[in-house]
């Protein structure tokens, strides 16, 4: 592709050029190397200011160079998956200028968003998703007679998930023309990548190449032995040289791995498969972190990062005065580990962030990563169960809302001892909408058999999951994204007796029901309204006589909680009251009916009036009307 511009004595580098990917089309390919220099290095720049995603989007640059290089965006569709990866995507699409806001409030979506971006083909945040909806685009456009073309990229560890296989499975079925792009960036088939690999790449993708295999085919089609020993020969000497035999047996023509950071080699391959009929699926390999070393040498530490210093090689640490509630789970998940030899762990693909590491490394026979397929991951504990065993399913409360008809059928149904470490419960912070941790309570709460906690601290965490463990029948302990109170744990775990709150503070007008850790926040309110504050624990079963006897002496209950209001625990205090015909004036204090954007949490706390002096604003308002 010629170029109509030339950047040889431009003063400006390629980038300052680049509005739109319109703008890459018009670059020599010649260019693309040092465009793709420039996108990372700004990218390193940006979200060391800013914070944010940075190894998963500094191993896609050229990628994403190449897709709007070769695809007529935002008229051609791409499809990321979770998005972690699209920075660079943004960089390109018109939102350079706003990199510097990404994550925060009021700023830049974390990942692709329709709302903010034509080029955004699909909101995204969970894992595995870009295969069906590409395919669902695929389809749409067939049916319309239109050019466009659709590509889905999807990362090794997306499409561990079953979603992706089904997506798959279909597609390979009603063969429409569409490019699924597995983005690999793990190390162990490093080796497969080299003039081998990248030869037979532009081989299996070259028109030549097309037009003698689909050639034969119907030379052969008249001779079924003689066509189906040559497919069985093309299929044994592909499985001899590629690794990806599965996805042809998909039904996808299959190439690759191709090395995902040679743009050029890129370009070309991508070229040749544009035009390719039916479903077609690239094997990319990148190196997460790639061009910024202490990255490339600590992926996972710098997949999401603080503001930083580039220049150094460490990210910046500052000890914590109290421990994160994923650290109260992991010392009690060893602690546990220690007593119970039948305990077992499982979580889908989030190790670290669930606080995991130190239990994984000492009771590795007791640990499972299922990789991202919570549906599986609830299921197994199911069977571990079953066989007698004690599991613990450790998972983000928005990501156990996969898993849901799982949790229902396999586990509360059957009463099957299963408890359910519930991390990120609540208001999340910066990922936004799609990770906040809503509606836990209000999907658990209306599912028969189940025991839902709320601890208030850490220690009452720790007695919580204690209590969950010993538990014959499904429990949930939901606990927040953050950091605890500095409660310290009881020397030895307390078993707490089931649907039983506690009466922390006796008043007088006013009651406040708190459901988990906004308790401190509860008891200042208090203070200057004299109220009376119960820390309820369970929302199932309900404390109903601690309710009575609230509502005997109390004119108004102030429901508190870090969840939706709608079904949540608020609605079940007033389902009982309403059963019992008591009349006393009840207000829901939680998550309002829309989904909660990107900010800190300290932010989305104020601008909802959830932090101290929101609550007792809302609680003073409705003093005035009672």
């Amino acid at each position: 592709m010629s170029s109509t511009r030339s950047h040889s004595n431009a003063p400006t580098k390629l980038l300052d050029s680049i509005n739109t990917p319109a703008d890459v089309r018009l670059l020599n390919e010649r260019q693309l190397p040092q465009l793709c220099g420039e996108v990372r290095e700004f990218l390193l720049k940006s979200v060391s200011q800013s914070s944010g995603h940075l190894a998963s989007g500094l191993g896609t640059v050229e990628l994403t160079v190449a897709l709007h290089y070769v695809y007529a965006t935002p008229y051609d569709q791409i499809v990321w998956d979770v998005g972690h990866q699209a920075y660079p995507h943004k960089i390109l699409t018109g939102r350079k200028e706003a990199m510097h806001t990404i994550r925060q409030k009021n700023g830049l979506h974390p990942f692709p968003w329709r709302p903010e971006s034509e080029y955004d083909t699909l909101s995204v945040g969970h894992s595995s998703t870009s295969i069906s909806a590409a395919l669902g685009m695929a389809i749409a456009a067939q049916r319309n007679h239109s050019q466009q073309k659709v590509v889905a990229v999807i990362g090794d560890g997306a499409i561990t998930a079953g979603m992706a296989f089904e997506a798959m499975n279909h597609a390979g079925d009603i063969k429409p023309d569409m490019l699924v792009i597995l983005n690999d960036n793990e190390m162990s088939i490093s080796e497969n990548v080299g003039a081998l690999n990248n030869h037979l790449a532009r081989v299996l993708s070259s028109n030549f190449y097309t037009s003698i295999r689909e050639g034969g085919k119907r030379l052969l089609q008249g001779m079924p032995s003689i066509s189906q020993l040559a497919s069985r020969a093309e299929e044994h000497m592909k499985g001899i040289v590629t690794p990806g035999i599965i996805f042809e047996e998909l039904g996808f023509n299959y190439i690759g791995p191709i090395d995902g950071h040679n743009v050029n080699l890129l370009v070309q391959t991508l070229r040749n498969m544009r035009h390719l009929k039916g479903p077609q699926f690239l094997h990319i390999v990148t190196r997460k972190g790639k061009g910024y070393a202490p990255a490339e040498k600590d992926p996972i530490g710098y997949h999401g990062v603080p503001k930083f210093d580039p220049s150094t090689t460490s990210l910046p640490t500052s000890a914590p005065k109290t421990p994160s509630y994923s650290q109260v789970f992991g010392d009690w998940l060893c602690d546990m580990a220690a007593q119970d030899p039948k305990l077992m762990a499982v979580t889908p693909a989030m190790r670290e962030g669930s606080g995991m590491v130190e239990f994984s490394q000492k009771y590795p026979d007791q640990y499972f990563d299922v990789a991202i397929a919570e549906q599986h991951a609830v299921t197994f504990g199911a069977g571990l169960a079953i066989g007698g065993y004690h599991p613990v399913v450790a998972i983000y409360s928005t990501f156990l809302q996969r898993g849901y008809d799982q949790l229902i059928h396999d586990v509360a149904m059957q009463e099957l001892p299963v408890l359910f470490a519930i991390d990120r419960a609540g208001i999340v912070g910066a990922d936004g909408p799609t990770h906040q941790g809503a509606f836990d309570i209000s999907y658990m709460r209306c599912v028969p058999n189940m025991v839902i906690m709320t601890p208030s601290d850490e220690n009452e965490c720790r007695n919580m999951l204690y209590t969950g463990h010993l538990y014959q029948g499904p429990a949930a302990v939901r606990y927040p994204r953050g950091n605890g109170v500095g409660v310290p744990y009881d020397a030895v775990m307390q078993q707490l007796e089931i649907g039983k709150g506690r009466l922390v503070r006796e008043g007088e007008g006013v009651a406040i029901l708190n459901f988990g850790t906004w308790l401190g926040d509860a008891l200042k309110c208090a203070e200057t309204l004299n109220a009376s504050v119960a820390d309820m624990r369970f929302v199932k079963p309900l404390d109903h006589e601690l309710i009575e006897q609230l509502a005997s002496q109390h004119e108004l209950l102030v429901t508190l909680e870090e969840g939706a209001i709608a079904g949540g625990a608020g609605s079940a205090v007033s389902e009982y009251l309403a059963q019992q015909g008591h009349h006393v004036q009840v207000l829901h204090l939680g998550l309002p009916d829309v989904f909660i954007k990107h900010g800190t949490q300290d932010e989305i706390r104020a601008e909802l009036e959830l932090d101290k002096a929101g609550i007792l604003a809302q609680i003073q308002r409705r003093m005035a009307k009672v």
